[in-house]
């Protein structure tokens, strides 16, 4: 199975277009597969992270011309039409979506695209909408900004398509995404950023430049080559 790595745009944009334009092509030369967006963060005009539907056409547009799918978490029913709008191939649901709303979860899951949801605020032993299938993968996550060495004992110790598919990555660094690579996550999710000292959003200070991104592109998927090979 095919590795994705995903640029979590998110909010790190800080509501400056012509930046989000340098981080979706910075993404692309990176090595990422996708380049992610928050759609439902911020819902009223006046706020910086606002994306409406024009905003978002314009997004898809870049993504289109650098070659690089996009993704959004889906935060609200609002959300989902404008991900409609624009044709978005699959979907992302974030940790505290999946606790407050899990009826919206619900709606997104009924469309039937592939959808990847972070699981860092759930604490039930039992998945929070049915097994893992080829459309459902579960995403372990902490939701903790940042996250600290000592908070990562209770990553799986082996990550799988019937259980956990992947990573969302809240650490300063590459190291833990590529441990998560080691124990076989096929899903790889990191901040992205053109500027960690920025203080605009809390998530530049934790999220990887784009030389870091591609070294974790570049050393992640010779890994992956590396334990396909030796699981034959």
């Amino acid at each position: 199975m095919r590795m994705l790595f995903v640029a979590e745009i998110g909010l790190n944009h800080d509501g400056n277009f012509d930046l989000a334009y340098e981080l979706i092509r910075e993404a692309k030369y990176a090595g990422a597969d996708i380049a992610k967006f928050q759609f439902g963060w911020r819902d009223r005009p006046d706020e910086i992270n606002f994306i409406d539907e024009k905003r978002a056409e314009q997004l898809k547009h870049w993504c289109d011309y650098w070659d690089i799918e996009m993704m959004a978490s889906i935060i609200t029913p609002e959300a989902l039409e404008l991900a409609h709008h624009i044709r978005l191939d699959r979907y992302k649901i974030a940790s505290r979506t999946v606790v407050d709303k899990p009826e919206l979860c619900k709606r997104i899951l009924s469309e039937g695209k592939e959808t990847f949801i972070s699981l860092g605020m759930w604490d039930k032993n039992e998945f929070p909408f049915g097994e893992p299938n080829e459309k459902l993968h579960y995403i372990y996550c902490l939701s903790k900004y940042p996250s600290y060495p000592e908070d990562m004992r209770g990553m799986p110790k082996i990550f799988n398509p019937h259980e956990f598919y992947g990573y969302s990555d809240h650490m300063h660094g590459i190291e833990a995404c590529l441990l998560a690579i080691s124990r076989g996550a096929l899903y790889i999710e990191k901040h992205f950023t053109l500027n960690k000292t920025s203080q605009v959003i809390r998530d530049h200070v934790l999220s990887a430049t784009p030389d870091e991104f591609k070294q974790l592109t570049e050393i992640g998927r010779r890994m992956h080559k590396l334990l396909k090979t030796i699981e034959k």
